[in-house]
C-alpha cells in the first residue's frame, strides 16, 4: 500500500519570536545580508568610496608588477594594438584611404575602445573573481565592479598621455575642443559602469560567460569603427537607413566618435550622427543607471553560492 505523506503545518511565530523581532527593531538590527533600500544603498557606497578608489589604484598598480618594465605597459598594450591594426587594416587592407589623419584616428579609437572593452571584461570576474572579499566583509558589493571601472579609467588617463603625444607628431594641433574630451570621459565612464554591473551580476551567476565575451567583444569592436570609418563605409553599401543609424548610435561608435571630434581638427561635425551628444548621455543615463539597478536588485544573493 502506497502511504500519504502529509505536510505539517507552518507554525505561528510564537511569543518569544515576536518579542526578539520587536527587540531587533528598537536597537536597529536587521537581518544579516539583507539587501539595503537604493538611497541606502547609494550611502553606503558614497561612505566607502576611499575604499574604492584605493582598491582601483592597488588592482592597477599589482596589474603589471611582474614585468620588467613595470607601469610602461598602461601605456605600451594599447600602442602595440594600434600598431598591429595600422598594419592590418591601415596597410594591407587599406581603409586609411579617405581617412585625414589616419593614425591619430586609429589610437583614439584603440584607446577608447579598450577602455570599454577591459572594464567589461573585468566586470564579468568582479565578483566571482573576488569571492573570498564577498564573503569575508560586509560592503556594498558595487564597489567592487565600480573599483574595476575605475582602474580601467585610470590606466586610459595614463594611455592619453601618449596620445596626445601621437596627434603633435601627426601635426594635430592643440585647439580648445580638447576640452570636450572631459565630458566624453565622463559619459563613457557612465555607461561603462553600467555595463560592468550587469555583466557582474550575469557572471556572479554564470562564471563561463568570461569565456564568451572575446567573442562578443570582438564582433561589437568590428562594428564600432575602431580602425575604419563607419561614414566612408555606409556611404557605399547598400544597407537599409535604419541600419546604418543602428550602427552609428550604438555606443561603442557614439563614444568613439565624440572623442575623435574633440582631438583631431580634421574630424568634422559632419562625421557625426545627428543629436549625438544627446545619443551619448541617454547611453550613459539609462545604462548606467539601469544597470545599478540591476545588479542591486541581486544584492543579497551575492557570495552565498
Amino acid at each position: 500500500m502506497s502511504q500519504v505523506l502529509h505536510t505539517p503545518p507552518r507554525q505561528a511565530p510564537t511569543a518569544d519570536d515576536l518579542d526578539l523581532a520587536a527587540l531587533a527593531a528598537r536597537h536597529g538590527l536587521t537581518v544579516s545580508g539583507a539587501r539595503p533600500s537604493l538611497p541606502e544603498y547609494v550611502r553606503q557606497l558614497w561612505a566607502r568610496r576611499h575604499f574604492i578608489t584605493a582598491f582601483a589604484t592597488a588592482k592597477l598598480t599589482a596589474q603589471y608588477s611582474q614585468a620588467k618594465l613595470g607601469q610602461v605597459w598602461q601605456v605600451m598594450t594599447p600602442l602595440l594594438n594600434a600598431a598591429v591594426y595600422f598594419f592590418i587594416f591601415g596597410v594591407l587592407i587599406g581603409t586609411r584611404d579617405g581617412v585625414d589623419d589616419f593614425v591619430p584616428f586609429l589610437v583614439t579609437g584603440v584607446f577608447m575602445w579598450t577602455f570599454t572593452q577591459n572594464s567589461i571584461m573585468a566586470g564579468t570576474r568582479a565578483v566571482s573573481g573576488n569571492i573570498g572579499l564577498v564573503r569575508a566583509l560586509h560592503f556594498p558589493r558595487a564597489a567592487l565592479p565600480i573599483s574595476f571601472c575605475l582602474q580601467q579609467l585610470q590606466q586610459l588617463l595614463f594611455s592619453m598621455i601618449a596620445l596626445i603625444g601621437i596627434l603633435l607628431c601627426f601635426g594635430v594641433p592643440v585647439a580648445t575642443s580638447w576640452v570636450l574630451a572631459v565630458p566624453v570621459l565622463l559619459l563613457q565612464s557612465g555607461f561603462n559602469v553600467g555595463v560592468t554591473m550587469v555583466m557582474a551580476r550575469l557572471g556572479a551567476n554564470t562564471p563561463d560567460i568570461a569565456q564568451l565575451m572575446p567573442f562578443i567583444l570582438r564582433t561589437w569592436m568590428y562594428t564600432s569603427g575602431v580602425m575604419w570609418s563607419i561614414d566612408a563605409t555606409l556611404r557605399n553599401s547598400n544597407m537599409p537607413e535604419w541600419a546604418i543609424t543602428a550602427m552609428r548610435c550604438q555606443p561603442g561608435a557614439v563614444y568613439i566618435d565624440l572623442m575623435r571630434f574633440a582631438l583631431i581638427d580634421s574630424f568634422h561635425a559632419d562625421h557625426l550622427p545627428p543629436h549625438v551628444w544627446a545619443v551619448a548621455a541617454g547611453w550613459a543615463v539609462v545604462v548606467g543607471i539601469g544597470g545599478f539597478i540591476y545588479f542591486w536588485k541581486a544584492e543579497e544573493t551575492y557570495g552565498r553560492g
